[in-house]
């Protein structure tokens, strides 16, 4: 039978702060992992005292520079040699603006709603710590998984993970776990119905270097740069539209269904009366899983060769495939995922993820991913805005959700 897990709402701000889950929670938050120049050092004492305290072993590897850590905690299975399941989530934080908030971005403030105010409140420090919340209270009970479950934290995936999980999945470290499947963020629903990730569209931010003849502005040169953007512009606004109208005629797509362009850096020129003898456009480009990638990029250099030539393409970032996760019955772990949220009356919409997380990586190995987090309608989204918060209650129902999910998933 279904079962209603309900918390009380009615607490005032003194018992949510005697809350032990609560404060280490806050106590994570504090921590300023925050973008450039990350020292991770008391973030990692934080979580080894975790690791200490739930009786789970842990290793510190670093597998992008010795800057970026990743830390593993290790809960063993009954069954060790069954593959593994992964707990992910990020240590680091996009940067803030102290100006705009409303209260110390660190000082993990909880006002009188129970409403708690921090960088990472929902991307993606409480997951990390919901995890551990869980494992506490089935610990407590005496159970132990089947699977052995790894809890990773992981460092620079605000700006890519190319430090963190996607030099971490090459390691040997990685191949021993023998990892089958993994949970890791998702990100706030505006309604009931929670959000889940199965797959991701590829990043390949493009920037063309585009030459053309230069001399004296009071002329009309052929073949300049200007023309060639010009022409190079049309397409990429025309192939923009193509996206838009396949979002306007079918209402079941989502933004993550296909695949976006949009111009964000134009540069060069020297001076007013110069024509430039080159100017470099940047667009950001997130290609759908439907869409042919190889036959896109050839689409983009026969433009180059259509506006006059001269014109070199150069990836800021080009990010491999990343195949979806299975989420039909013959996925057992979608199955046990999907059961796991049953007992709690949880809805999920599956949809592909519409920015990028670690998972990506993982999928590339194999892993069954899914991206996931328990926050619901009464979280106003607030990923990489000012005030980013999440309320008291909502972030230990995120506990009670993991108590289920756990166990189902491990049991596979």
């Amino acid at each position: 039978m279904a079962e209603n897990v309900v918390i009380d709402f009615q607490l005032n701000k003194a018992e949510w702060e005697n809350n032990k889950e609560i404060q280490i929670f806050q106590e994570y938050l504090r921590i300023p992992t925050v973008h450039p120049n990350i020292d991770f050092t008391a973030c990692l004492e934080f979580l080894k005292r975790q690791a200490a305290d739930l009786g789970l072993s842990v290793d510190v590897v670093y597998p992008g520079n010795e800057k970026n850590p990743v830390l593993i905690m290790k809960w063993e299975g009954s069954q060790p040699e069954l593959p593994s399941i992964i707990l992910n989530s990020h240590m680091d934080v996009v940067p803030v603006y102290p100006e705009k908030w409303t209260h110390d971005p660190f000082s993990a403030y909880l006002d009188d709603d129970g409403c708690i105010y921090a960088r990472g409140a929902q991307d993606t420090k409480e997951i990390g710590t919901q995890y551990l919340g869980a494992i506490r209270a089935l610990k407590a009970t005496g159970f132990q998984p089947k699977r052995t479950v790894y809890v990773t934290f992981v460092p620079d995936e605000e700006v890519g993970g190319y430090l963190g999980m996607r030099e971490f999945v090459k390691t040997d470290y990685f191949k021993k776990m023998n990892v089958a499947f993994s949970l890791d963020e998702g990100s706030p629903s505006r309604n009931e119905v929670y959000n889940l990730y199965y797959a991701e569209r590829t990043a390949w931010p493009i920037r063309f270097e585009i030459s053309g003849a230069s001399g004296h502005g009071s002329m009309l040169f052929p073949n300049t740069a200007g023309e060639k953007f010009q022409y190079i512009l049309s397409k990429m606004n025309e192939f923009r539209n193509s996206q838009v109208k396949l979002l306007k005629d079918n209402p079941k797509l989502m933004i993550g269904d296909v695949t976006t362009v949009n111009l964000t850096k134009v540069s060069g020129g020297v001076q007013n009366n110069v024509v430039p003898p080159k100017l470099e456009a940047v667009f950001d480009l997130r290609i759908a899983v439907t869409q042919d990638a190889a036959a896109l990029e050839q689409q983009f250099r026969d433009w180059c060769v259509e506006a006059g030539g001269g014109i070199e393409i150069v990836f800021e970032r080009k990010d491999d495939f990343s195949p979806a996760t299975n989420i039909e019955a013959t996925n057992p772990f979608w199955t046990a995922f999907q059961q796991g949220l049953a007992e709690l009356n949880i809805k999920v919409k599956p949809s592909v993820c519409p920015g990028v997380t670690d998972s990506r990586y993982l999928r590339t190995k194999g892993v069954s991913a899914l991206g996931f987090s328990p926050l619901n309608n009464n979280t106003t989204v607030r990923i990489h805005d000012h005030d980013e918060y999440i309320r008291a209650d909502v972030y230990l129902y995120g506990i009670e959700v993991y108590k289920k999910v756990i166990p189902a998933v491990t049991s596979v």
